[in-house]
């Protein structure tokens, strides 16, 4: 196996990759190093992308499981430089979102089969229950994962972007979004700025989030624990302040105020004609 690949694996998890490992990715090696290789990238060159970049991202977004292929997602391309920098207003104030010359709103979006219901003269009751609000959710990460994964194995940058939940009144007003049609989350697309590179950031140890048969979570703690040096590790690494992980994430959800105004996103979901029966 390659050494970068057992560099990217080192930096994901920072321990040694695995033989077993080692035998078993052979043949797909070039694959699990893009993937592994992610990082979120939030300093862009402002260059063009090459022609096509998007309309590939699209067919491998399309590319991606969708359930009953209902295919009940869509994505809107901001590339004018004038209604990005609207949405990063509206997105937090990421900067960031102004400079990639691409950003890719995923929608969760019903609104299609309404119409396609409607001209045909049949019910869509369905459409107002919480099943189809999730399938049309799970359809549009799935499909803006396999568009980052495209995207990036390219060599551009990404990040996603949450913040675009904030305002959905405001986003679905500056994009013309119809009823039953609301961004979920944004992505950024452009060249990675060189003078400000990204590092791939440590994920949690396997054993926490695999369970082999059934849930088991007794070694936990400890595991925790050892991530929570390791995460604090990378920060300082980062020039970024001493913390710990697991405190971070408890602390993140520790209260309603910590939504930064999500907190309303029932009501939100309402008003975009999502009832959630």
């Amino acid at each position: 196996m390659t050494d970068r690949l057992e560099a990217l694996w080192h930096a994901r998890y920072r321990n040694a990759l695995p033989d077993r490992v080692d035998r078993a990715v052979q043949a797909g090696g070039d694959l699990l190093e893009s993937l592994l290789g992610h990082r979120s990238v939030r300093s862009y060159l402002p260059d063009a992308l090459p022609p096509g970049t998007l309309e590939k991202a699209v067919a491998a977004a399309q590319s991606a499981a969708t359930s009953s292929n209902l295919q009940s997602w869509s994505v809107v391309a901001v590339e004018d430089a004038a209604r990005r920098s609207r949405l990063a207003a509206l997105c937090g104030n990421q900067a960031h979102i102004a400079v990639a010359p691409l950003f890719m709103v995923w929608l969760a979006d019903l609104s299609r089969v309404e119409r396609i219901a409607t001209r045909a003269g049949l019910d869509h009751g369905a459409l107002d229950h919480t099943e189809t609000f999730l399938v049309a959710t799970i359809d549009a990460a799935l499909a803006a994962q396999n568009a980052v994964a495209a995207l990036e194995a390219a060599g551009l940058g990404t990040v996603y972007i949450g913040g675009l939940r904030n305002h959905p009144a405001e986003i679905a007003k500056e994009l013309h979004l119809p009823q039953r049609c609301m961004g979920m989350f944004g992505l950024c697309v452009g060249w990675p700025d060189p003078g400000h590179p990204a590092s791939i950031k440590p994920r949690l140890p396997q054993d926490v989030v695999l369970h082999r048969e059934h849930y088991d979570p007794r070694q936990e703690e400890a595991l925790i624990a050892a991530y929570d040096a390791c995460a604090d590790t990378f920060q300082k690494e980062q020039g970024l302040p001493s913390r710990a992980w697991s405190l971070t994430v408890a602390e993140r959800l520790s209260g309603a105020e910590r939504l930064g105004g999500r907190e309303t996103m029932r009501e939100s979901l309402a008003a975009r004609g999502f009832p959630l029966a």
